[in-house]
């Protein structure tokens, strides 16, 4: 069985495969379900580069605007904000979960159900500054608990968000 193959099995079946590309690991992808007329959803997933380096941009043919996006604690207020890109330092995975970083995926084109796939692509700069286009499938799944923006309850303090850039 060749490794495509592979791979759409274990997205048939469910399985979360990581996804590698020149030193990017990506694992545990996966975006909230929504609920009728909702027109954004988020996606979380793991990134870890073997090298310094950044997530600039994403994408998915699922939504027509597509940010990375970060949350911050100002004036006891939490603020979500697009950023224009974030650190990956070597060898650490960074982790893109409710109430912290996400890949905001606006003006949806249907409803998320659980068990579909969202495929995300992620672009990824090096120290040498050459770009790299990291596919991914993320599957569509409910949240165990209430996992909005408006709910806030379970961040605890975002004090230790450092690096945040895009105007923070």
């Amino acid at each position: 069985m060749n490794i495509r193959n592979l791979t759409a099995f274990a997205i048939a079946i469910g399985i979360a495969m990581p996804i590698y590309a020149a030193g990017v690991t990506v694992t545990d992808a996966w975006v909230k379900t929504t609920a009728p007329g909702q027109t954004t959803a988020a996606a979380y997933l793991q990134i870890k580069s073997d090298t310094p380096a950044k997530l600039v941009g994403a994408s998915s043919p699922a939504a027509k605007i597509v940010q990375i996006h970060g949350m911050k604690m100002q004036d006891n207020v939490m603020q979500m904000r697009a950023i224009s890109s974030l650190d990956l330092p070597a060898g650490k995975t960074v982790e893109f979960k409710p109430g912290s970083y996400h890949i905001m995926l606006s003006e949806i084109n249907q409803p998320l159900k659980p068990g579909e796939t969202v495929p995300l692509t992620l672009t990824v700069e090096g120290a040498d500054k050459q770009r790299q286009s990291v596919e991914v499938t993320a599957q569509v799944r409910a949240a165990a608990t209430m996992e909005t923006h408006d709910d806030m309850k379970d961040t605890g303090d975002m004090n230790n968000m450092k690096g945040m850039g895009g105007g923070y």
